[in-house]
């Protein structure tokens, strides 16, 4: 039976909670939901990249891509994501800064967003992702 590998880039903040960034299972990669936090600065305290969606949407998609990378994988594993916002109004904003992030990237995977109201205060979006690599 393959073993469960805990996967947390350099840099990331510690979970607020007993769990990790990712999980790696065999060739299953599951990337716990990540948020707009600036890489850690020493300090203990997560910092929010900025107050806006673009900016805290662009920082969660590479907070993504570092866990999914630490796991061996890469957006062209990714098989599902999953979008929460905190207002239905980010919906028009959030698609173009998702459409110039993967634009000539990559064949994007499936994705489903919704809206989910018990992010912490200031967070605006979280983004999780299931990889399967080779």
């Amino acid at each position: 039976m393959t073993e469960k590998t805990a996967v947390t880039p350099a840099g990331h903040t510690a979970p607020p909670a007993l769990f990790s960034h990712g999980v790696r299972k065999g060739n299953i990669l599951q990337v716990a939901g990540q948020v707009g936090f600036l890489p850690a600065d020493g300090s203990g305290k997560p910092v929010v990249v900025g107050p806006g969606l673009r900016e805290q949407t662009e920082q969660t998609l590479e907070n993504v891509r570092a866990v999914l990378e630490e796991g061996g994988a890469s957006w062209e594993d990714a098989v599902m994501l999953r979008v929460y916002l905190t207002d239905t109004a980010h919906f028009a904003e959030f698609n173009e800064v998702w459409d110039a992030y993967f634009a000539g990237r990559v064949k994007v995977p499936a994705a489903r967003t919704t809206v989910y109201v018990g992010l912490p205060a200031g967070l605006l979006v979280e983004i999780d992702a299931l990889a399967v690599l080779g």
